[in-house]
């Protein structure tokens, strides 16, 4: 097995996947020569820099490309509708970056509180600056979250935590055991002294009219995706002071080289705070994001598990159809399988997943056949009487 790392890996995710006898290449194509070696390698695994196209992933279709993972959270520089069309799984490696992401957004609400960045750069400048960065505390104040998976969900925690902070939140899929009071966006929106965006995507989540419901003195973060703001209506709203600022970490276009010039209209205002794409800037994030990542590819290339599958059910459950378990009990031998596997086909029976564990140390197994189809008692003495079946059970 090959795994092309054409953004590079840390060290520890590297190691890991040597143990599994994967082979790694850390060489860096550009996307001509991305698509012209990518079928020689197995997996193409790759961060925020290497845009994966149509062009790649057929490449790498007609080869021996079977899975591109994204060491992160997001996904958008990968064509999911093209791996899907060609049978490509997409992993992503969500949870590595949480801890990093939680703590930067708690530290960009202090800093457009307090104005910590304007005190920063009048100093550097040789100027002492007091009276006019008077702030406000984030302590017993109410955050509301926009998005509360595994990130919204440390954020809420770090606040309430650390300072006593009230959370409520809006999310399309509520998680019970979340700590988060659920309320709809509108009254996320008009309740909250801090908005912070963790929801993903490229669809507008805060736009004219939710900027409409925010306090004047509420702050917005957005440490999700540039595109989840409308930037023309963030600027109106903060030039016209209708909110008190924002801190940005995400933004519509990118610089992709590192001291190109980061053009933003928003530069022009006072009232705003800015890191460049900093969330899982840290050394923990990157190791721990490199080792999820290596673990998520070697399973599916080493034992087809699905684990983090953007494109495709992790478990059954996810594809919300019936299913009906088929538990058999066989000597471990070959040709067991295309003996169940015929008596299924002959009865139009669909095969959903099979699951074979050996069991004990005596040469036998039990599978489970996940099926689309109920079996009959007839279908059930049929596969009992198959040499090396001891058992069949519904």
């Amino acid at each position: 097995m090959k795994v092309l790392l054409n953004d590079g890996l840390e060290k520890e995710g590297i190691q890991l996947l040597e143990e599994f006898d994967i082979k790694t290449d850390v060489k860096k194509r550009d996307p001509k020569a991305l698509a012209a070696d990518i079928a020689e390698f197995d997996a193409l695994i790759v961060r925020s820099a290497t845009k994966v196209t149509r062009e790649v992933i057929e490449a790498g279709a007609k080869g021996n490309l079977k899975i591109i993972g994204r060491a992160g959270v997001g996904y958008d520089n990968i064509d999911v509708a093209a791996a899907s069309d060609n049978g490509i799984i997409v992993k992503c490696a969500p949870y590595g970056n949480t801890n990093a992401v939680a703590e930067l957004t708690i530290c960009l609400m202090l800093s457009v509180s307090r104005n910590v960045p304007q005190a920063h750069q009048s100093l550097k400048s040789g100027v002492w600056v007091k009276e006019r960065l008077k702030g406000t505390e984030i302590s017993h104040k109410i955050l509301g979250i926009l998005g509360c998976g595994k990130i919204g969900q440390r954020v809420a925690e770090l606040a309430r935590r650390g300072f006593d902070m009230e959370v409520i939140g809006y999310d399309v899929k509520p998680c019970p055991e979340a700590k988060i009071k659920f309320l709809s966006k509108e009254e996320v929106l008009s309740n909250a002294d801090y908005v912070s965006i963790h929801t993903g995507g490229t669809a507008v989540i805060v736009g004219e009219e939710e900027l409409a419901l925010m306090k004047p003195t509420a702050y917005l973060i957005n440490m999700s995706r540039g595109a989840n703001v409308d930037e023309p209506a963030l600027y109106r709203a903060l030039k016209e002071k209708r909110i008190a600022g924002a801190a940005l970490d995400v933004y519509p276009e990118e610089p992709k080289v590192e001291g190109a010039e980061f053009r933003d209209k928003l530069r022009e205002l006072d009232n705003v705070v800015f890191s460049s794409h900093l969330g899982a800037s840290t050394i923990e994030a990157q190791r721990e994001t490199s080792i999820e990542i290596a673990r998520v590819i070697s399973g599916y290339l080493l034992g087809g598990d699905f684990t983090n599958a953007v494109n495709a059910g992790e478990s059954l459950e996810v594809e919300e159809k019936p299913v009906y378990p088929l538990f058999i009990h066989h000597r471990d031998v070959p040709g067991v399988f295309a003996r169940i596997d015929k008596v299924l086909a002959d009865n139009d029976i669909n095969i959903r997943a099979n699951y074979s564990r050996q069991i004990g140390k005596s040469g036998y197994a039990v599978s489970v056949y996940v099926l689309h189809t109920r079996v009959t008692p007839e279908i059930i003495k049929t596969l009992k009487g198959i040499e090396n079946i001891c058992n069949v059970r519904v």
